[in-house]
């Protein structure tokens, strides 16, 4: 008796954990869009002052990093930026058209880490009233009740084998 109700508890919170996943995901990807706005702001600004003087933003890169030490240095975290831009807004592109399992399996693959951590520390629970929210519920139900009946197995193992030898 002890056994089912923490293995349908088990299958309660893995319901009321995964059900968050769907808003978290949106406030992650509110977080992308963002950042991909900023960096493409200042990615645009880089290549409009570029192409003010002449210059393709590769060259104007070059010409920066022979400006000496600090102008080298500039440019490495120019060319950074640049590229996480280019990768966010990929990133962001993938995510906006997918459904919630795509979505869900491009974050286990390509989440920022910076952008992760600045949406968990900001994410506030809430109870899903979406389909995507019903169907991540459903499924950490079973993935909980599953993962409590598989430990309460292992926890009774030693002691049911104790009982065999005695009888």
């Amino acid at each position: 008796m002890l056994g089912r109700a923490l293995t349908l508890a088990g299958g309660v919170a893995g319901a009321a954990g995964l059900s968050q996943f769907p808003e978290f995901s949106q406030q992650y990807v509110q977080r992308l869009g963002g950042a991909v706005d900023e960096l493409g702001r200042f990615v645009a600004e880089f290549d409009a002052d570029a192409a003010e003087i002449g210059l393709s933003r590769d060259a104007a890169l070059d010409d920066l990093a022979q400006g000496g030490a600090m102008g080298a240095q500039r440019a490495e975290t120019m060319e950074n930026v640049i590229l996480r831009y280019q990768r966010l807004n990929e990133d962001l592109a993938s995510l906006q058209g997918a459904g919630p399992f795509t979505r869900a399996h491009l974050l286990t693959k390509q989440a920022d880490a910076e952008i992760t951590e600045a949406a968990w520390d900001d994410f506030q629970p809430a109870v899903p009233l979406t389909a995507a929210g019903g169907m991540f519920a459903g499924v950490g139900f079973f993935v909980g009740l599953g993962l409590f009946s598989a430990l309460l197995t292992l926890l009774r193992a030693p002691f049911r084998r104790g009982r065999a030898r005695a009888a």
